[in-house]
Order: C-alpha cells, then structure tokens, then sequence
C-alpha cells in the first residue's frame, strides 16, 4: 500500500483526524475557568450544624403533619387502612414505604389490626390530637396577630396589594389559620379588601407599624452600647457562624456596607432610586422584615420568590441571601431550601419563642420521640394487653396477641 494514502487515510477518517493528524499536534487546550454560580457558592459555605440539624428535625415534623391532613379529610372513620396509605407516598413526598415511616413514630402513629376486615389499620394517637387542637386554639386566640403580620406585608408592597396565592404558601410561617381567606381576609374588612379572587389590598395606612423590626434593634444598641447614631442608623444585626473565614478588606467592606443608606421597608419612595447598592440593601431590609414577621423566623427560598414582584425584588433571591452569611443562613437539608434568620435564633431555639412556636415545638418534641418508650407509652402498650385478655376471657377464648375487637378501639377513643 503507498505511504502516501495510507496518511491521506488517516487525515480524512474523523475517527483518526485529530489523533494522528499533524496540524493538531502543537495546539494547546484551553482550560475553562471556573464558573462561580449561586449554587457553588452554596456548596463551599460554612455550614451552621444547628441550623442543618433543626430542618431535618423539622422536616420530619412536616411529614407527620401531611399525613395527618390527609387522614382528617377522610370522613369514613378516625382511621385508615395502610392499603390505602400506601398510596399516598408520592403526595406526601416519603423516601420510604408509609408503613416503615409509620412505625417510625409510636407516639404520633397508633397501628391497630381491624377486628372484622383482619387488615392493619392506622390511627392518630390521642396526645397528637391534644397537639394539633392545641395549635388550633392558639392560632384563635392569636388571631389579632396574625392580623398585623398581613397587615404590616401589605404596607411594604409597592402598591399595597399581595397575591393571595403567596399568602397561601406562607399561611404556617405567617400563623394564619387555612381558611384565612374568610377568617382573616373576609372577617377583617375594614383592613383588608380583595380586588380580585387572588389579590388583596390594604385599607388604611397604620403609622404605628410603620417601624421594623431591626429599627427596634437599633434603637437598643444606640441607647445600652452607647454608640454613634451614624454607625446605627442604617446598620444590621451581624453574627457569623463558626469557622466563617474573614478575607483581606472584608471588615472595610462590611463597615462601609452598614453605613450606607437605603429606602427602608416601610417608606413610599422610589426604590431603584440611589443606585445598585442601595437597592440591594433595600432588598435585605425586605427579606429581613419579612423573616421578622414569620412565627418561626424561617421560610423556604422558593416562598420568597412569590414574593418578588410585589415587594419589587428585582435580584437572584439565592445570590442575595449568600452576599449576607452574617444576617442568612441558608439551610439545604431536605428537598427545599430553608432560609433562617440569624439573630432570632441560639443553639437550635428561638429567643423569643411565641405561643405559636411553642405550640408547634411540643409537636416536635412528640416526633423525636421516635420508638422511645416513655412511661405514656408503655402505659398505653399494657392497657391493651389488658384490654385484650378481658375481652377474650369473656368469650372463653383466652389472650390472642394482636386481636382487637371493637370494643378496645371504642375505650381508645373515649380516652
């Protein structure tokens, strides 16, 4: 064969062009730089374990509350079967079968054979119920609250209106009952009116919640720390995690950044007046205001989002809340992203807990029981031991392990 075609050969064939080719035997590969994005920039943070360790502890919460909403809205009965709960794994998001997620939680789950159909069935446990009432209760006796906190978000909107459907995705942030559209929205019409089925607008103006949250912060730090009101005026609460990395001219930056002015939440300005970053800090105000009003100082990023166009937040909410590490903390535990507010919170706990939070944080508390056995339980384990060996006794067919009858499951709800 000639050399010649053989090299013609291999030049024209694209699997061999680039191996054997001479023209690309000098040229030199181009690295590409490293794309510093939102979400890498998420993945290299300081981690805070406290945070992290309270959004999978309330994560958890989240399921047991799905699948009781789920359970409530069955009118058949105060149970369900597992057949049937087994369906519901796509709805309420579980990783797991619903019955290993079940057993999971004795004290919040009671798990019972039915006496005639012979399949295992599912019940909310009588503490759990005192639990989700007890809330309920709160949120009534709270509702004035509640109130304010709509009120106060209308007023930093920048015409005074709201979606309904963002208020619906934030109602347990903001302590709203879930039929707030009548009971909060439609009760209170003298503060409120709906212009549409899905937009709410604000009455009257309030100047006295016209302050926010970090003003009352400001004022406390001017009046015990005995600083200047020009370090004070415009500046935030800061506490950076553990660990947090303080690079060359961060502390400038920070210092200038504090002392710079903006439009405050609650001011009828031109918010893109005074350039980039006083819009920007603008924009923190907002989403700390916001964070400020929840009932547990925390929100998932993609609620926020709603939340935009409203309180005109042009910006990337993720980029945003990461160029501020000493105010946010963004948490990635779980399938959503939950965003926390720093000051608000120590070792895991608010500072100042509300009777909302607390309310919820019993519930909490029930959940991370898991399998323990407590004395309530335990209690609970031997009366139906004894309930069983009655009833069977009665009939003359002695104990049978893990056959209820109907009259077992009237006494458990009777208690």
């Amino acid at each position: 064969m000639n050399p010649l075609s053989t090299f013609r050969y291999r030049i024209t064939t694209p699997s061999f062009s680039f191996s054997f080719s001479p023209f690309f035997l000098f040229n030199q590969k181009r690295w590409k730089k490293p794309v510093i994005s939102a979400q890498t920039r998420l993945e290299e943070r300081i981690r805070d374990p406290h945070f992290d360790k309270l959004t999978t502890h309330f994560k958890k919460l989240n399921l047991v509350l799905k699948i009781h909403s789920l359970m409530s809205n069955r009118k058949r009965g105060t149970f369900v079967s597992l057949q049937l709960m087994s369906r519901w794994r796509n709805i309420v998001g579980l990783n797991v079968t619903v019955t290993s997620f079940l057993q999971k939680y004795p004290h919040v789950f009671d798990l019972f054979l039915h006496p005639f159909r012979r399949n295992m069935c599912c019940k909310i446990t009588r503490k759990m119920r005192e639990l989700v009432l007890l809330e309920e209760v709160v949120l009534k006796q709270h509702e004035l609250e509640a109130v304010i906190r709509v009120k106060k978000l209308l007023m930093m909107s920048l015409n005074g209106t709201l979606h309904v459907h963002a208020l619906r995705l934030m109602r347990r942030e903001l302590g709203l009952p879930n039929d707030f559209r009548d009971s909060i929205l439609g009760k209170y019409s003298d503060e409120f009116r709906l212009v549409d089925l899905e937009i709410v607008a604000l009455v009257g103006w309030d100047d006295e919640l016209g302050m926010a949250h970090v003003e009352k912060w400001r004022e406390k730090e001017y009046r015990e720390k005995w600083l200047s009101e020009f370090e004070t005026k415009f500046a935030f609460p800061v506490n950076f995690p553990t660990g947090f990395k303080i690079e060359r001219g961060f502390r400038e930056k920070l210092k200038t950044w504090q002392r710079l002015s903006y439009t405050k939440p609650y001011e009828r300005k031109d918010v893109k007046c005074g350039g980039v970053q006083r819009y920007e800090k603008r924009a923190v105000a907002v989403l700390h205001e916001l964070l400020s009003l929840t009932v547990e100082k925390m929100v998932e990023v993609d609620q926020l989002a709603h939340f935009r166009r409203d309180f005109s937040i042009e910006v990337n909410l993720r980029e945003l809340l990461l160029n501020h590490p000493g105010i946010f903390y963004i948490s990635t535990k779980g399938n959503a992203q939950t965003v926390f507010l720093r000051e608000a919170y120590e070792k895991g706990g608010l500072i100042e807990p509300n009777p909302v939070y607390a309310a919820r944080r019993n519930m909490l508390e029930l959940v991370l029981l898991g399998r323990r056995k407590t004395k309530q339980l335990l209690a609970c384990d031997e009366s139906k031991e004894e309930s069983n060996t009655i009833i069977y006794e009665a009939f003359g067919e002695g104990k049978r392990e893990g056959d209820w009858v109907l009259p077992f499951l009237e006494g458990n709800e009777k208690n």
